[in-house]
């Protein structure tokens, strides 16, 4: 963890407009980010996984690394990934290029990717993702809000639904986990 956070310091300081989180992600975190992972049956993406505190919650919840994609923009941190997850596919790109990257019926996106208050990002992550989910699929996203991160209109321009999953209060700063899911008609 210490090795993490020196690298995750290193690349933020190098690459400000890359790294906007203030420090990695805590364990508590990454647990509550990938519950219910181990029943889903599709492809599981990560997008900006960082130094990997997800990445090695998700395949701790049984995920086979074969069925694992990070998107991530850091090319550094590809590298890092690269070597810490052998079998995982890794590729340097932003989120935004889900629909590009040859997945179809995704089961799960785990997102450590700030789209709180930016409508744009929001349209081109979140609704993306949602394009080339399967119909059960879900989209996690932490957040240091109390809100969700995605406001209600948006949500329905979407057609999704928020849950909050809840608050881990052993994290700098404290995190907030929500779940999107296609609304149900």
């Amino acid at each position: 963890m210490a090795r993490d956070f020196g690298l995750f310091i290193g690349e933020m300081l190098r690459h400000p407009g890359e790294v906007v989180a203030i420090a990695p992600s805590s364990e508590a975190v990454a647990r509550r980010m990938t519950e219910g992972l181990e029943h889903v049956r599709g492809p599981v993406v990560e997008i900006g996984p960082g130094t990997g505190s997800f990445t090695r919650a998700i395949l701790a919840r049984g995920v086979a690394p074969e069925k694992l994609t990070l998107l991530e923009t850091n090319a550094r941190f590809c590298e890092t990934l690269r070597q810490r997850f052998p079998g995982v596919r890794v590729l340097n790109r932003p989120a935004q290029d889900i629909t590009a990257i040859g997945l179809s019926d995704i089961g799960a996106v785990i997102s450590g990717v700030p789209v709180l208050a930016r409508p744009t990002i929001q349209r081109a992550v979140v609704g993306r993702a949602f394009e080339v989910m399967a119909q059960d699929g879900f989209f996690v996203q932490v957040t240091y809000s109390h809100k969700a991160p995605i406001a209600p209109e948006m949500q329905r321009e979407l057609g999704l639904c928020a849950e909050k999953r809840g608050t881990v209060w052993a994290n700098l700063p404290p995190a907030r986990v929500f779940v999107f899911r296609r609304m149900q008609h």
